[in-house]
């Protein structure tokens, strides 16, 4: 679990979260990009994105929505798909270690003093996925796209 003291309004995290346009200049840590992003805030609802790598090649990444709860909280999964239909295993894709493996995320906005407190849990089928997602930069790479995401709403 990630969790910080963010000095931005959770409102406008939550607009980030839920918002593709201003999903994608965050979302993933530079200088990965996300290329598009599409949103269908509902339960049951897609949340899908396709991710670039600095070389240029895509990466998409398709799940579904399980609980929304404006402002609070934000639940989704790749291991359902639109509609809640069960996922396929994921496949290797070479160069996305993040496809190997299917979690739910959870993110979690909570009033604080100087702010909003942050968190973001991701749960993973097994331990051996949990392992290899901290192994490949879980705390960094998000950490880093919490920054992303700060420094952009302090521009807005």
């Amino acid at each position: 679990m990630l969790e910080r003291v963010v000095d931005v309004p959770r409102e406008l995290l939550w607009q980030a979260w839920t918002t593709p346009e201003l999903l994608k200049p965050w979302f993933c840590p530079l200088p990965w990009l996300t290329v598009d992003c599409e949103i269908d805030l509902r339960p049951g609802g897609i949340f899908r994105t396709t991710m670039q790598s600095p070389e240029g090649q895509n990466f998409p990444n398709s799940g579904c929505y399980l609980e929304l709860i404006p402002n609070e909280r934000l639940v989704w999964t790749n291991a359902l798909q639109p509609g809640f239909r069960p996922a396929k295993q994921p496949e290797a894709s070479p160069g996305h270690e993040c496809a190997e493996f299917l979690m739910t995320a959870t993110i979690s906005l909570e009033p604080h003093a100087n702010g909003t407190k942050y968190s973001a849990l991701v749960q993973h089928a097994d331990k051996e996925a949990r392992v290899k997602h901290e192994e490949m930069g879980f705390y960094d790479g998000w950490g880093t796209c919490l920054d992303q995401l700060v420094a952009m709403i302090k521009k807005m």
